[in-house]
């Protein structure tokens, strides 16, 4: 069966100094848990918070990329890089998972197709346009008050994203955003790591139409595991709010100080803090997700992007990416066949890369 995860943030806990080698506590990621999953491959995602200045954020960023790459090279027997889907079935022949990375906030490009072209070389395979800020390429649903979707440059991005091969990122992005870059790309756009509004009312998730219109033009979606976008009982615990807020500070400081080991300490206590203290969706509700996007969009557009390592609470019974296969079970009680679950487990992700790199020519 394959798994491809269309969304991870370990990149920054590379930077935090983990050993991708070792099952780590606390982790949601690394090659033992992933081997044990049955992963195939996952796109780290290169983070960068929308406070960063845009130097700071491409040096951070660059920082990422040599963070993965030397996870790689230090774990031959585990992984391997992969920037196309060929190379993914290579590497999965060998019986090694295919790391790829994704870029999530387009501030590290600047205003540069140079940059956006250099970190395409490097290994970069998509680009999230945006974060929880608006930025010079195009807003985002956390403000969407600068630019009525895509800037000026943001279009000459689609355009040049387009022409490399890339996949275009819509999660994050304000509905002004994902509609104006619908229509303008010529090659299908995916959603990494999103749910659906219509079972969640908040704003990073994607209504019916969307859906909808992301099947028609033969994009993808991958399904979110971060509770605030599964489940609208999430955001009515009491504690949430300040424990998230809590998370951001945390975020902020590791930046800073990444060395810091009385802060990975303090990180750690906070994650197991909040899975014991909030309550949190389960299994179901991910699959309740799953189930409303396949009905939009089509079985053939419908993928998993975790979140894992972004995310602080996990849904019960997805703590880690070692516990996925509880996902796939759900399913089959819901009535999916093998196929269809590969589709959703990863068959589907690949296509849509596929099409992408085949548009480029």
């Amino acid at each position: 069966m394959l798994f491809y995860d269309s969304h991870s943030d370990t990149p920054s806990q590379l930077i935090r100094l983990r050993n991708l080698g070792v099952d780590n506590p606390h982790a949601h990621v690394d090659f033992p848990k992933m081997k044990c999953g049955g992963v195939s491959g996952s796109f780290f995602a290169l983070y960068t918070p929308p406070a960063m200045a845009p130097d700071a954020a491409t040096r951070y960023a660059l920082e990422m990329v040599s963070a993965v790459y030397d996870a790689v090279d230090q774990n031959p027997d585990y992984a391997a890089l992969a920037f196309s889907p060929q190379e993914a079935r290579e590497n999965l022949e060998k019986g090694l998972i295919s790391i790829f990375m994704g870029m999530e906030n387009g501030a590290p490009i600047q205003e540069s197709l140079p940059l956006l072209r250099t970190f395409y070389r490097l290994g970069v395979s998509y680009v999230t346009l945006t974060h929880n800020g608006d930025n010079a390429l195009a807003d985002s649903a956390a403000e969407g008050r600068r630019w009525g979707g895509l800037s000026p440059f943001g279009r000459r991005v689609v355009k040049e994203m387009n022409e490399l091969g890339m996949m275009i990122d819509l999660s994050h992005a304000a509905d002004s955003t994902f509609w104006e870059t619908l229509k303008l790309s010529e090659a299908p756009v995916i959603c990494s790591h999103s749910c659906c509004r219509a079972l969640c009312n908040h704003r990073r998730n994607l209504s019916d139409e969307m859906l909808q219109a992301l099947g028609e033009k033969g994009g993808y979606v991958g399904i979110n595991f971060c509770p605030a976008f599964v489940s609208p009982q999430f955001a009515q615990v009491p504690a949430e709010g300040a424990l998230m807020d809590l998370g951001d500070e945390v975020e902020a400081r590791f930046i800073e100080e990444p060395w810091n080991l009385e802060r990975v300490k303090a990180w750690q206590e906070m994650q197991v803090r909040m899975q014991q203290e909030l309550w949190r969706p389960g299994i179901g509700e991910v699959a309740d997700h799953i189930d409303h996007a396949v009905r939009l969009a089509g079985i053939d557009h419908v993928g998993i992007g975790t979140d894992f390592d972004g995310i602080t609470v996990t849904p019960k019974g997805l703590e880690d990416i070692s516990k996925v296969g509880a996902l796939m079970d759900e399913m089959r009680r819901r009535g999916y066949s093998e196929n269809e679950i590969e589709k959703v487990f990863g068959q589907n992700l690949m296509d849509v890369f596929e099409r992408v790199v085949r548009f480029s020519g």
